[in-house]
């Protein structure tokens, strides 16, 4: 279940003009989504998304900034690539040997 969540948030940041794309606080795609925004999207508790979301920002996979009274997270693309590579290329030896 947990890591179900974690993929929808991954999901949802993926096209935030069409999932967030009324969020008039910042725009989705260039500055993130507002927490409260994506919260509001899982249909959990703030507390819920907000230990979600960080474990996505610990593990790389999602920025976070603040401004003013507001955070807001953006995928970063390029820590997903990587590990999806570094992924790929670990299953691939593994099925050599």
């Amino acid at each position: 279940m947990a890591s179900e969540v974690r993929m929808q948030v991954l999901r949802l940041l993926a096209e935030p003009e069409r999932h967030f794309g009324h969020q008039w606080s910042a725009d989705a795609v260039e500055f993130g989504v507002c927490m409260t925004m994506i919260t509001e999207e899982l249909g959990v508790a703030q507390p819920t998304a907000s230990k979600h979301l960080d474990i996505l920002k610990q593990a790389g996979f999602i920025t976070v900034r603040r401004h003013q009274k507001r955070s807001y997270c953006k995928r970063d693309e390029q820590a997903i690539t990587n590990y999806l590579n570094w992924l790929q290329q670990e299953l691939s030896l593994q099925s050599e040997s």
